[in-house]
């Protein structure tokens, strides 16, 4: 039987000086979480805006750091910028994604100010307060709230990144989304469809009527048929899941058609040196392979509140967790059954999805 983290179940008083943070001593499962009472950080010359949390989300990094990397991938992570321990957790903190208050700033911070309200990433984000770099936050969307703000930043960026930045995306282009239904996936195909690309989006059974009402021109059902031997053909393919052979992609590829791997999977040292080396060779002619991390920064982060307050965007939440069940949240996640984002809050029921068939599908912008 496993036992639960340890969790305290009501917020008591905290000492001045003090707030509830997630931490973990050691790499493992969800039951090394436990919630306990630490310090409460100071702006420093590196991240120098304090914020107070009110929302985070989870994301594949977090489950990694949480368990820890292969032990190749934690030598070779400082390569790819990926900040982790080899034998311990690095920091004893967790998260990223927030959406909050600035609470307090350094003097030599100018573009913020105590009081706003901003979203982005900062340092062991599920707690009551993060410290952020000012170039990696920004105003948070008007018409978003602080829980659909949060589950936006990491997952936006990927999305935005694999599609403007390494598709090269364009209008009246044919783009597959691969994992169309979580959460990178489900931003990747309203931000392909407001640079108005014709977008095939490949998901689940349970997800086929949420990507359409994302904005999705066809839909597809990996449980059912295998969209590369479908005889249709794309000028960008935007890989979530990583399901088939660099052959396979290149059959339903058009003649200088793009290929985009994105995500954090189990098996990534194998896909790491796999596209790394092999697309030296499988990008030859007129087809490329590409593989990249995504890089938070305050400009993205700009062009997304954009994309949302102009309606193209509308974030997708499966379920909210109170900070104190991160744990269940995490685990639910390894599930891999998760549509949208999982977000950690303070308020809200566990249970309650935010998804609902009242959503409209966004409206359509200029393209980027």
């Amino acid at each position: 039987m496993i036992e639960e983290p340890v969790m305290t179940a009501e917020p008591k008083p905290l000492e001045k000086g003090l707030m509830k943070a997630i931490v973990r001593e050691r790499f493992g499962s969800p039951d090394v979480l436990q919630i306990k009472e630490v310090e409460k950080p100071a702006p420093n010359d590196i991240r120098g805006v304090l914020v107070k949390v009110y929302a985070s989300s989870v994301n594949a990094a977090d489950k990694h750091d949480m368990r820890g990397a292969s032990l190749v991938i934690r030598l070779v992570g400082p390569l790819f910028r990926l900040s982790m321990g080899v034998r311990r957790p690095k920091e004893p903190g967790l998260g990223t994604d927030f959406a909050g208050v600035v609470e307090t700033v350094r003097n030599d911070v100018t573009a913020f100010k105590p009081g706003d309200e901003v979203y982005g990433v900062a340092n062991a984000a599920y707690a009551e307060y993060g410290l952020a770099r000012e170039s990696r936050i920004a105003l948070k969307p008007r018409n978003s709230s602080f829980e659909q703000s949060a589950a936006v930043p990491i997952a936006g960026f990927t999305a935005l990144q694999a599609l403007r930045d390494k598709g090269h995306v364009k209008p009246g282009q044919k783009v597959l989304i691969n994992g169309a239904g979580g959460g990178v996936g489900t931003f990747a195909v309203q931000i392909a469809k407001a640079f108005g690309a014709r977008v095939t989006a490949v998901t689940n059974s349970a997800n086929l009527d949420m990507v359409r009402k994302l904005g999705a021109d066809q839909v597809i059902d990996y449980t059912q048929e295998d969209y590369t031997k479908k005889g249709e053909s794309y000028d960008l393919i935007v890989e979530i899941g990583a399901s088939h052979s660099v052959s396979d992609y290149k059959r339903i590829m058009n003649p200088n058609g793009t290929f985009v791997l994105v995500g954090f999977k189990d098996k990534i040292v194998r896909r790491l040196l796999y596209f790394i080396i092999r697309s030296r060779f499988a990008s030859r002619g007129d087809k490329k392979f590409t593989f990249f991390i995504a890089k938070s920064n305050h400009d993205d982060l700009v062009v997304l509140k954009d994309l949302i307050e102009q309606g193209d965007i509308i974030p997708v939440i499966d379920r909210l967790y109170p900070l104190t069940e991160t744990a269940q949240a995490i685990r639910y996640f390894e599930e891999g059954r998760t549509r949208g984002k999982i977000v950690i809050t303070r308020d809200h029921d566990t249970d309650k999805p935010v998804w609902s068939d009242s959503h409209k599908p966004p409206g359509r912008g200029t393209s980027r």
